[in-house]
């Protein structure tokens, strides 16, 4: 993913959860994908999806068991 559609996607996520703290990084070595970070946590992937020629990206969370409490 480029910078400028990284970029256009942070944007998004910061509107959509009302948090300018939301950063968008590229992944090393990986092309298709970016890590999604809130400050300094790390929060989710983000993969890009190019099937059938439309873009679209899907958002992937772990919430864990130990987070919780």
């Amino acid at each position: 993913m480029e910078k400028t559609e990284l970029e256009r996607v942070q944007n998004y996520l910061r509107r959509l959860f009302g948090n300018p703290a939301i950063r968008v990084m590229a992944r090393p070595k990986k092309e298709d994908s970016a890590e999604v970070f809130i400050g300094e946590e790390f929060i989710a992937v983000l993969f890009l999806d190019t099937e059938d020629g439309d873009r679209s990206y899907n958002f992937q969370m772990a919430i864990l068991d130990s987070d919780l409490e």
